[in-house]
This record gives C-alpha cells, sequence and structure tokens, in this order.
C-alpha cells in the first residue's frame, strides 16, 4: 500500500465532513462508524495492488532460473505479467 493508514483516515474524515455538510448523505449513525467504514473500503481498494505483486511474484519464483538464462530483465517481465493480469482481470490501479 502506497499510502499510511493515517493518512486513509484523514481524507475519510474529510469525505464525511464534505458529504454531511453539504447533505448529499443521510447518515442516522455516528460519524466515526461512517469514517471506519469508508476507510475500510479505501485500504481494500489499495490492497488490491500488493495482493496483485504478491501474485505475480509467486508466479515468476518457478521461473527465475529461466529468466536468468535467457538474459531477461525479472523487472520487465514482472510489470508484463502484471499488466497481463491488470487487463484480464478488468483492475484499475
Amino acid at each position: 500500500m502506497r499510502v499510511t493508514k493515517e493518512f486513509v483516515e484523514v481524507l475519510s474524515k474529510k469525505i464525511v465532513k464534505s458529504l454531511t455538510e453539504k447533505d448529499l448523505i443521510i447518515w442516522e449513525e455516528t460519524p466515526d462508524k461512517l469514517e471506519t467504514i469508508i476507510s475500510g473500503i479505501i485500504i481494500e481498494d489499495l490492497m488490491v495492488e500488493d495482493r496483485l505483486n504478491e501474485e505475480v511474484k509467486t508466479l515468476l519464483e518457478s521461473k527465475t532460473e529461466e529468466y536468468e538464462r535467457s538474459m531477461m530483465d525479472y523487472g520487465r517481465v514482472f510489470q508484463m505479467v502484471k499488466s497481463k493480469l491488470v487487463r484480464e482481470r478488468g483492475l484499475i490501479l
């Protein structure tokens, strides 16, 4: 994840404040509960790329020797595989 949990919490507070001040949402519970829900959604979305990176690493682990023998750049292959999975799964990173 590229941003800190603290930043996500600050962002969530600003989102809730903006939504409630502009009467764009009707929320009958505490703002803290909505902030927690929004933080969870943001963190889950940010973790998609982290999980994808781990999956690509796992896929490439068995092929590392093959890449070394053929003098392929691991970083470049990593990005190619990652891009292919993103397209196949319709992910937005």
